[in-house]
């Protein structure tokens, strides 16, 4: 099976049409303040509208209480919500009733337990993402996007309900490795396409999905 991507943190046009002319299956757009991907609704919108139906639209949010989460639906009308704070199960399962909308819920992994965690959840959530675990306090204001990698092999012979993304430290040379050895097929990137922090690179982003549109994952992988 191919591999589809989903480039995450897109803050403006440029980098935005790059994503889609390289046939990225999902753009995120961040609504996390202390990000530095961070884009308020009123641009978010702007950039939803010069692609939608040509991408699914992700709205990433940590922790949002339901006005914030309600501001960007009507405003933003993402196709689908990116929790990657500390939602709960219960928590997850209501938002996704109350918006009616694909739910995806981020899972820092770094040692077996924490898959037990996103088992739980994969019984809630409409689709599961895998992230690496904030390995320091500076990483831990930031739950995603700290260009950091788990160990893939904790994946490997795991059964999900549900489809998931596989995220954490990906870049064009680790991308397809990383997708065979979990058997992914899909894939989120944010750092792994920047050339400073924050700021996306229309040409690494292309590279990016150049070299996913070339990755195979065999059934016996997944």
């Amino acid at each position: 099976m191919k591999v589809e991507a989903k480039i995450c943190g897109l803050k403006d046009p440029e980098n935005l049409r790059a994503a889609v002319d390289g046939s990225a299956a999902f753009i995120g757009l961040v609504f996390y303040e202390r990000s530095p991907r961070h884009i308020s609704v009123a641009e978010a919108a702007g950039l939803a509208e010069m692609v939608r139906g040509q991408t699914k639209i992700v709205a990433l949010l940590v922790d949002a209480d339901d006005a914030a989460i309600t501001q960007i639906v009507e405003t933003v009308q993402p196709d689908m919500l990116q929790l990657h704070g500390q939602e709960t199960v219960v928590r997850v399962a209501a938002i996704r009733q109350k918006f009616g909308l694909p739910v995806m819920k981020a899972v820092s992994i770094g040692d077996p337990q924490d898959i037990e965690i996103a088992k739980q959840f994969d019984t809630i959530a409409d689709w599961l993402l895998f992230d690496a675990k904030p390995t320091t306090s500076s990483d831990a204001d930031l739950p995603g996007g700290n260009g950091i990698a788990f160990d893939w092999r904790l994946l490997q012979g795991q059964q999900w309900t549900h489809p998931w993304m596989l995220s954490g430290g990906l870049v064009a040379d680790t991308v397809c490795d990383a997708a065979r050895l979990t058997g992914a097929h899909f894939v989120d990137v944010s750092s792994g396409v920047e050339s400073t922090r924050g700021q996306k690179d229309p040409g690494l982003i292309k590279e990016f999905l150049r070299r996913v549109a070339a990755c195979e994952v065999t059934a016996q992988e997944s």
